[in-house]
């Protein structure tokens, strides 16, 4: 692996630690979360197709939701996001 891509890996592994996994930005604190969304323990959550989580899917109730990076939303609010260690730097 050469140097820059090894910089490239860095900087993701540093933005994925940011997260921590409260599960807000899938709908964990407005009672209708993605159907993909499992807990872990108590307040803690992780995505059941994380690799393959961007685009339509669809919420416990099947109401369509579209997933997006992170990145695309932290300038907006949702329930919970106080939480979310994104939003936090």
């Amino acid at each position: 692996m050469d140097q820059y891509q090894q910089w490239q890996e860095d900087q993701y592994k540093r933005w994925e630690a940011r997260c921590g996994r409260c599960g807000a930005c899938c709908g964990a604190f407005d009672g209708d979360p993605c159907e993909h969304l499992q807990g872990d323990k108590p307040g803690q959550y992780h995505c059941g197709i994380y690799a393959g989580r961007f685009g339509t899917h669809k919420t416990v109730s099947g109401k369509d939701i579209n997933c997006v990076p992170i990145r695309d939303i932290l300038h907006t609010s949702w329930p919970g996001d106080s939480c979310c260690g994104y939003k936090r730097i």
